[in-house]
């Protein structure tokens, strides 16, 4: 009986420690070769190395010289990520994506029927830091009267920040809003 209890022993100490910690630091080690940036969290800096967020998790941008991104049911914070988990016909919902819509309906100055529903809908984790370019051109002409700046600077840094499909061929082009409106911040600073 002491020999099976030595070899449980044995086999649970070579277990913890292979996958505890051999396979944990070797896949941490292959990944920071491999993928530095993202095996660090996709953190985005300033060009003087100041951390500005990640370009992982949404931020919210409500000040009108800025690209607004999408609403989160969690108020962005990523420590709760998560949707609000209402249906398409919930009241609550409705409400919500009529304020949202009715609010971009003035700040934009468009019709109900030109607004992205991403613009007016939540994300399922809440934290969705991409636009899709079409959210993103429809405020071109209010950041660039609020910052002053020429329409055509602007929509060409909408066009550079533009990322298409993962590989060329899964899922839609998109914009990060964190990365765009630092590099607003940049181009008005040069």
């Amino acid at each position: 009986m002491l020999k099976e209890i030595k070899e449980g022993f044995l086999f649970t100490l070579v277990t913890l420690v292979l996958f505890g910690a051999v396979y944990p630091l070797l896949v941490w080690g292959v990944g920071s070769i491999l993928f530095p940036r993202q095996s660090e969290g996709s953190f985005i800096r300033k060009a003087d190395g100041t951390l500005q967020g990640s370009g992982l998790a949404g931020q919210n941008f409500t000040r009108p010289e800025y690209f607004h991104g999408r609403p989160s049911a969690v108020d962005y914070n990523a420590a709760s990520t998560g949707g609000s988990n209402y249906g398409p016909s919930n009241p609550d919902h409705l409400a919500a994506v009529q304020q949202r819509a009715a609010a971009i309906v003035e700040r934009e100055g468009l019709s109900l029927h030109e607004i992205p529903s991403e613009l007016v809908t939540a994300s399922g984790g809440g934290l969705d830091p991409h636009i899709s370019p079409a959210a993103a051109l429809i405020q071109v002409e209010r950041v660039a009267r609020e910052r002053g700046v020429a329409v055509e600077l602007v929509r060409e840094l909408v066009e550079a920040h533009t990322d298409g499909p993962t590989l060329g061929f899964l899922g839609q082009p998109r914009v990060n809003v964190l990365e765009l409106n630092l590099a607003l911040d940049e181009a008005e600073t040069q």
